[in-house]
């Protein structure tokens, strides 16, 4: 199932990604750095939920409180909810 979720805190606006049972496949941020953005959907693709949220999730960028790898992991958890 494809799931579109906002961003905060970061300088994509979106992400969406699709959900098939726990495996995380097709990552698309909105906005934000390109090149790196789509290195870190293609190096996740096909991991857990849990896999992703364990390797990215607390990672923060420059002086702000998160990332956009940690706000992917914060949208795994909303859809999980």
């Amino acid at each position: 199932m494809r799931h579109e979720m906002p961003l905060y805190g970061v300088c994509p606006v979106s992400i969406s990604f699709d959900l098939e049972g726990d495996v995380v496949t097709n990552i698309e941020f909105t906005g934000g750095c390109n090149g790196n953005l789509k290195a870190i959907s293609k190096l996740v693709n096909g991991w857990t939920v849990d896999e992703i949220t364990e390797a990215l999730a607390g990672n923060t960028c420059g002086f702000k409180q998160t990332s956009c790898a940690d706000q992917l992991t914060k949208a795994l958890a909303k859809v999980r909810e």
